[in-house]
């Protein structure tokens, strides 16, 4: 059984079907970035050097950002395996939610 997630843009769009293993993967990532960011504001408001802070925000930016591209990617797969392919407009819209994460 997939999860569904909705990716959506300005309109409303068909939700992205996710396998449960990946949604559980992207959950915990997400859950440690949300943990990881809560320690890069202590550390802002024990004022910790800089390059620290700097390195740790980093971190948190990277482990958001992949969760991001899982579900894109996942997305992608999902249309891709349809019979009948992903469209045009889904395509660009994927690409769209893409680039935003980059």
């Amino acid at each position: 059984m997939a999860c569904r997630v909705s990716l959506r843009t300005e309109e409303r769009g068909t939700p992205v079907e996710l396998d449960p293993e990946d949604m559980k993967a992207v959950i915990l990532r997400m859950k440690r970035a949300h943990g990881h960011l809560a320690s890069v504001i202590r550390m802002l408001e024990d004022g910790a050097e800089c390059e620290d802070v700097l390195t740790q925000l980093a971190a948190v930016n990277k482990a958001l950002s992949r969760s991001g591209y899982v579900i894109v990617a996942n997305g992608l797969q999902k249309c891709i395996a349809k019979p009948d392919g992903l469209s045009g407009t889904d395509a660009k819209k994927m690409e769209k939610l893409f680039l935003s994460l980059a």
